[in-house]
């Protein structure tokens, strides 16, 4: 595991994957603090959806693109649905969602690209930020992975993708799971336990895991197991193993929220960019 917290100039932290060469890629995970928004938003809410003040959201967008050399005119964010899109991105579409929710990409859950110094981002609260880098081809990815995500198999899509787009081939990725929640603290029922066992159908035992009488649904391995489905060596994976929702002090968790019965709370943001 190589996932750690860097504190950067302007005092926010940088959730990074040592892993990913410095000089190819700029990378980071950010965290629910050093922002603006109020609560339940408190406080570097990164999403424009969910019902913060929109001039909050964007003071703390800038404040954490500044944190990584980035305007915020500059990133492409999706409305993200719970599917398994997958869209490639090059300069015609620098800005979209930035600072406009229904300027995003349209329902889309994966972006992919080869353009240079055009950062992805997407918006995350307990689902799995998955990272793409080809370090042959210089091409980079960032996908979305809820549990319906992750079942209809987009970690391995992205993958494929990358490959018909760039020529990535799975020896040359590397990937970063980036934190989410984990099966410490996310059970699941009926019909997540049978799309599960539909989607694995040979391995589905040590996904879903029974404890005190409740099944737990382990997603870091559900996305391990389809990356290896497609040929990516299992030590080009790295797991950063942080439960967001054991973590919410530091990471926005809507399973958390749930249980302080509170029906809202902010997004983190994942983004990746290829160096010029």
């Amino acid at each position: 595991m190589s996932y750690f917290l860097k504190r950067t100039e302007n005092n926010l932290w940088h959730g990074k994957f040592s892993t990913f060469p410095e000089d190819l890629v700029k990378h980071a995970v950010s965290t629910r603090l050093g922002g603006v928004s109020k609560p339940p938003f408190d406080s570097l809410n990164l999403a424009l959806h969910v019902g913060d003040e929109p001039n909050d959201v964007l003071s703390n967008r800038k404040f954490f693109l500044q944190s990584l050399g980035f305007n915020l005119s500059d990133i492409v964010t999706p409305n993200q649905v719970h599917g398994d899109k997958i869209f490639r991105v090059d300069e015609n579409f620098r800005g979209c969602g930035s600072a406009n929710y229904a300027d995003s990409i349209p329902e889309t859950d994966s972006l992919i690209t080869n353009t240079p110094e055009l950062p992805l981002m997407l918006c995350f609260a307990d689902c799995v930020p998955i990272f793409f880098v080809d370090i042959k081809n210089r091409a980079v990815g960032l996908a979305h992975g809820g549990w319906k995500g992750t079942l209809k198999k987009i970690a391995a899509k992205t993958l494929l993708k990358m490959h018909s787009e760039f020529g990535t081939q799975p020896e040359n990725c590397l990937i970063g799971i980036a934190p989410s929640i984990g099966a410490c603290c996310y059970e699941v029922g009926g019909n997540v336990i049978d799309k599960c066992k539909k989607s694995f159908p040979e391995n589905h035992d040590e996904l879903l895991i029974k404890r005190d009488g409740k099944i737990f649904l382990d997603l870091w391995r559900a996305n391990v197991l389809q990356l290896l489905e497609v040929g990516v060596p299992e030590e080009n994976i790295d797991v950063a193993a942080k439960c967001t929702c054991c973590e919410n002090s530091s990471y926005f968790s809507f399973r958390a929220a749930q249980k302080n019965n509170l029906d809202r709370t902010g997004r983190i943001a994942a983004l990746i960019a290829l160096k010029n």
